[in-house]
């Protein structure tokens, strides 16, 4: 399937204004963290020589410095770079959720009309980041081609059980020896019909602001005044595990500033806390990682795969259980905050229980 990223491009100078190399952001991000001009190349894999003329250009192109160097004494960013780099900072955090957005509309619009590959299997999934990481890696290599479409968890399901889709993504609360399944999806999945394939295990809980200012801790803490939250849409995994979580914490809904607000991926959750307009959120703590977030741990999740189970023993099915139960897989995991292997590529089907 074809996938669609959109990023953000910027223009500086008075006239004339051309938009900025990719590396410029990068190459102050670099000489901040290192305080070395000849670090910073070294690190974003340039030269020396490229990084001085980068640098060169653009303070003439903006009429201000960006970096002071000195001799025996490193580099520093100039007061105005620092600005800069803030603000970029602060526009890709506010723009990261409409984008992502956008970009997940388009892509799925796309692959409705999209040839099918002999190669693929087609997966209809609740948003999770190791498995959008799979699929990117398996198409550099050229081998099992994913074809991805993020949807809610019970869309994912209802999509399988009328033939839309190979594999459908949901997760589940880990604890326990058999798969316990919300009501809503137990009404979709029969044992003697599907078969479920371990992905893996994560941690979701409260994603919240940088240094969580509002001191949050727990759920009831949504309910204080000033606390702006933003929510998973309807459908969702995420959003089911949060309104059985506040069922059980005895919270009315309608007490939470923000519950209404909704986002569709864990990264535009993420995105917008980041960005200042919410305060928390429910997601994995991965997402939480990326965007620099504080993250209280709700509970630990199993990430399944659902399928048909006579299509078990396809060959490309095979292959993708060959893929999760390898090293490399594992690998990928463990790169990731808050994921574990220990369910990866294990068939479940005989464990289903509705409950």
């Amino acid at each position: 399937m074809v996938q669609i990223k959109l990023e953000t491009s910027w223009q500086l100078g008075a006239s004339k204004a051309e938009a900025v190399e990719a590396a410029l952001f990068p190459l102050l991000h670099a000489i901040h963290e290192s305080g070395s001009l000849a670090q910073a190349a070294r690190a974003l894999g340039l030269s020396y020589r490229h990084t001085w003329g980068l640098l060169g250009k653009w303070e003439r192109q903006i009429g201000q410095p960006l970096a002071h160097l000195q001799q025996g004494r490193g580099a520093s960013l100039s007061p105005f770079a620092q600005k800069l780099l803030w603000a970029e900072q602060r526009a890709r955090e506010r723009l990261a959720p409409a984008m992502e957005r956008v970009a997940a509309e388009l892509q799925q619009e796309l692959g409705r009309v999209e040839t099918a590959r002999p190669d693929q299997l087609l997966i209809h999934a609740s948003h999770d980041m190791a498995l959008a990481r799979l699929r990117d890696t398996l198409a550099r290599r050229g081998r099992l081609h994913l074809e991805l479409q993020f949807h809610g968890s019970l869309e994912s399901l209802q999509s399988l059980s009328r033939g839309r889709c190979d594999l459908a993504g949901f997760h589940v609360p880990a604890p326990g020896p058999g798969v316990q399944l919300e009501p809503a999806f137990a009404r979709l999945l029969k044992p003697r019909t599907h078969s479920l394939i371990g992905f893996a295990v994560r941690e979701q809980g409260l994603m919240l602001a940088r240094g969580n200012p509002k001191r949050i801790r727990k759920f009831d803490d949504l309910t204080r005044g000033g606390v702006r939250f933003i929510n998973r849409q309807p459908g969702s995994g995420t959003r089911i595990a949060f309104d059985r979580l506040l069922e059980r914490e005895h919270i009315e809904r309608k007490r939470i500033r923000g519950y209404q607000q909704e986002e569709f991926t864990h990264l535009a959750v993420a995105a917008t806390i980041a960005g200042g307009m919410a305060d928390a959120g429910f997601g994995i703590r991965a997402a939480a990682v990326q965007y620099g977030l504080d993250f209280v741990l709700i509970e630990r999740e199993r990430y399944l795969l659902a399928c048909h189970s006579d299509r078990l023993h396809d060959p490309l099915l095979q292959e993708l259980l060959a893929v999760l139960r390898g090293r490399a897989f594992h690998s990928l995991l463990a790169a990731l905050p808050g994921y574990e292997p220990a369910i990866a590529g294990k068939i479940l089907g005989t464990a289903l229980a509705s409950g």
